[in-house]
């Protein structure tokens, strides 16, 4: 049963990526601005990977909006999370009925393509530290965080996708971009449960996935999150009672390099709960992570099982989701928040 969510290097399928995708441990496909040229060139690409895999994959993207948009051209420009936030504390209720539009056309655009699943909403708190996260987050105080996001969720949900709150625990607290360099948020559990973890805790009944962090939480665990056992097992499954899948972000980010190679990661992952193991830009990561994972004959069906939850709840056309009133008056409304 497959676990690993593997990237693609263009707009087409390679020779190689043709034969990676027969692999029974490729579970899914995240896609990169890389991965897009066009609507008809995406849809060509995906049915290259429909043909060419043994087995249904999960089709991913990052499609945020704001700086985080893998697919522009043909789709309508998402306003970043922030600018939800800032109208909040003026306008709440436009806010949460903006939340709302916002992911149901984010999650309809992709839908409608044949894109699965995007690895949203954002949960972080914007503790004015982070660049990489910033105006990523709806905010800086996590009860309004919590609104938005449980807005956002209905908006994704009623699209029919499925939704990811990341980056669990919290990633606002720490400066250090985790793509490049480690980094170490050393407060203590009871400060983060305060603040940055309320969002997860609020939402854990609504979520169907998370993505963890790759920060290492020192006062708490030695492991980055996405290799403890202890927050992924003690605190989100057990005492924050969450039941669906748990998504490592990219191992092959320089945060992750610290706990061992490929292999090493992989098996560290696994072992603390995680149930699909994302890889990218880095090939022959991917390719190790397989072999590693055909040579120990790793049984993950406990993995599988999760992420088989998260296809889509129905599908939708682009001619028909466009006809739609209910799709003008969301582009209408986001592009003004986009001109604000």
């Amino acid at each position: 049963m497959a676990t690993i969510i593997s990237d693609l290097t263009g707009l087409e399928l390679s020779l190689e990526e043709r034969e990676m995708l027969k692999h029974p441990q490729i579970a899914g496909i995240v896609f990169f601005s890389r991965n897009y040229e066009s609507l008809q060139q995406l849809k060509d690409l995906i049915s290259q990977i429909h043909e060419c895999s043994a087995q249904r994959l999960l089709l991913t993207v990052d499609q945020e909006g704001g700086r985080v948009q893998r697919f522009l051209s043909g789709f309508t420009p998402l306003p970043a999370l922030g600018k939800i936030g800032a109208l909040y504390e003026d306008s709440p209720e436009q806010a949460l009925h903006l939340a709302t539009v916002h992911g149901w056309l984010m999650a309809s655009e992709l839908l409608a393509l044949g894109i699965d699943l995007s690895f949203a909403p954002v949960l972080d708190l914007d503790s004015n530290l982070n660049q990489v996260i910033g105006n990523r987050a709806f905010h800086s105080n996590s009860t309004i965080v919590a609104k938005l996001a449980r807005a956002t969720i209905q908006g994704i949900n009623s699209a029919g996708m499925c939704t990811v709150g990341k980056h669990f625990p919290g990633h606002g607290a720490v400066i250090t971009d985790t793509h490049a360099h480690c980094a170490v948020d050393a407060r203590d559990y009871e400060t983060i449960e305060i603040t940055d973890l309320i969002p997860f805790s609020k939402l854990s009944p609504y979520l169907d996935a998370v993505m963890t962090s790759h920060v290492t939480y020192s006062k708490v665990d030695p492991l980055p999150c996405g290799f403890s056992s202890f927050w992924l097992q003690t605190i989100l499954r057990k005492k924050l009672n969450f039941l669906g899948a748990i998504f490592t972000d990219d191992l092959s980010m320089q945060a992750a390099k610290a706990v061992g190679n490929i292999s090493e990661r992989v098996q560290l992952a696994l072992q603390a709960g995680c149930n699909g193991i994302l890889i990218c830009n880095n090939r022959e990561d991917t390719i190790f992570a397989l072999e590693y994972l055909e040579s120990t004959n790793s049984n993950t069906i406990y993995a599988d099982k999760y992420l088989q939850k998260l296809f889509p709840r129905r599908t939708l056309e682009v001619a028909t989701l466009r006809q739609a009133a209910a799709w003008r008056d969301a582009v209408r409304l986001l592009s003004k928040l986009n001109d604000k």
